[in-house]
């Protein structure tokens, strides 16, 4: 098991890629700290991961700064350390940019950049002491290239790579990694509900010609948590299918 005996938290966790990261992460014997705002959504995943290791979760809002630094801190109470993060959660409002409300534009903003640094900032204060760790934060092909209708979701992804180069500068000396991946088309319960005419082009777009699975990136992810990773930091791994190509 590559992750036997390490803690990881996974934030966004009740479905999709946090979900298979969760779910790949308790397989290789870490225990996996479950966050998700929806506390209904924690618990039920909670149940649902019983059958592939030791989970336990906490609802948290990635941008309420006072909850974030309340469950770290019970964390590290309760389950002992943290090894790994993942910062998955993330939010989607999509809209042209003569036509995206002040609103839509602050909340993405908030969510994924920051989200990602409140996180990352509390994971930080513990993997500097015991001088160890891994923070993996998910971006997407998006932020290296674009999307249409997505300039927040874009920007707020681009961000997380600058980011996770600069956190890897930082924190390089305490043996602390920081590393993002970027997903492109992948098939998830968001996708599942787009037209067919917008997957067929989707899968088209990329070389192997079809979309990925949450698996693809837990696979990522599980590398760069894994002690084969302890040797790779500031890197973005695009996990796209060629799609960029």
């Amino acid at each position: 098991m590559r992750l036997k005996g390490k803690v990881a938290m996974v934030t966004g966790s009740s479905r999709g890629i946090g979900n298979a990261v969760a779910k790949k992460y308790l397989e290789e014997g870490a225990k996996v700290v479950l966050i998700d705002r929806d506390e209904e959504g924690v618990k039920k995943s909670i149940e649902e991961m019983k059958q592939y290791g030791d989970a336990v979760g906490y609802a948290m809002d990635v941008t309420d700064r006072a909850r974030v630094q309340e469950v770290f801190e019970t964390v590290v109470k309760e389950h002992g350390t943290l090894d790994i993060l993942v910062n998955n959660a993330g939010i989607t409002q999509d809209a042209q940019l003569y036509k995206m409300k002040e609103e839509q534009w602050d909340a993405v903003i908030n969510v994924n950049l920051k989200g990602v640094f409140n996180c990352a900032q509390e994971a930080v204060k513990i993997m500097r002491d015991k001088k160890t760790g891994s923070i993996i934060n998910i971006s997407s092909v998006v932020g290296l290239y674009g999307n249409f209708g997505q300039v927040n979701y874009a920007a707020t992804k681009s961000g997380v790579i600058g980011m996770t180069k600069t956190m890897a500068k930082e924190v390089g000396r305490k043996n602390v990694t920081v590393n993002a991946v970027a997903p492109g088309f992948i098939m998830t319960e968001m996708t599942q509900k787009m037209p067919d005419n917008v997957l067929d082009m989707m899968r088209e777009k990329a070389p192997l010609g079809r979309l990925g699975e949450p698996e693809d990136i837990a696979n990522a992810c599980l590398f760069l948590a894994s002690d084969e990773a302890r040797f790779v930091t500031g890197t973005v791994l695009s996990v796209d299918g060629g799609v960029v190509l």
